[in-house]
């Protein structure tokens, strides 16, 4: 699948394709798979330093050379049902689910569509 367009953080790495093309984004109904992606995400939120070190400079064209006013203007990393999720995951004794991992489980599971615009699993 390699030579057609992709969103942005979608790498050339096969898993990381394959993540892309057939899972994130999708619209996930399964109570099972749902707590997959929700455990997944949030275990990536708790990455060592060392990783995020040896991803400095993907991180630093990631976000625009961390260019504040360019950042301010990328996709959120919180929208108000997300924020309205995550307080009710709280109150029911989830301890590490803030409103930004829920934000990318959204995406993840299709509730929120962020592929952009000229990526082929765009639905538009």
């Amino acid at each position: 699948m390699t030579g057609i367009k992709r969103c942005g953080w979608c790498t050339t790495d096969p898993l990381y394709m394959e993540y892309h093309d057939r899972e994130w984004g999708r619209l996930v109904t399964d109570d099972r798979r749902m707590f997959e992606f929700l455990t997944l995400e949030s275990a990536q939120a708790g990455l060592s330093w060392i990783t995020i070190l040896r991803k400095r400079e993907n991180y630093r064209r990631a976000f625009a050379d961390f260019d504040v006013e360019k950042v301010a203007a990328f996709i959120p990393a919180s929208t108000p049902l997300s924020d309205a999720i995550s307080g009710d995951m709280k109150r029911r004794g989830f301890k590490f689910f803030g409103t930004t991992i829920c934000y990318a489980h959204l995406q993840a599971t299709g509730y929120v569509n962020d592929h952009l615009v000229d990526c082929h699993c765009h639905p538009g």
